[in-house]
């Protein structure tokens, strides 16, 4: 294993601590799923991973991660408009 190997799993553990993370805290109803921070969170997580499978090539884990940062994407603006428009009252 090759230092960049190494640090790209590092980088990819990272990536699945926060999202695991963040799912526990969501369980536990410190966050709400329409928290922007959730969706945030979860598109950083995913990132990560998404950087360890560029030197670890997995197509279904690939394809999921990128999945899950446009869903989380999705969450991240959907949270914004809410908060927008929340201003404007």
């Amino acid at each position: 294993m090759t230092g960049s190997d190494y640090f790209a799993d590092i980088v990819g553990l990272s990536g699945v601590s926060i999202i695991l993370i963040t799912y526990f805290l969501l369980q536990a109803s410190y966050i709400k799923v329409s928290d922007l921070s959730y969706s945030l969170i979860n598109g950083i997580g995913s990132l990560l991973i998404m950087y360890s499978l560029l030197h670890n090539w997995n197509t279904a884990s690939v394809v999921i991660e990128i999945a899950w940062f446009c869903i989380s994407l999705y969450g991240v603006l959907k949270a914004w408009k809410k908060k927008q428009s929340l201003k404007k009252v």
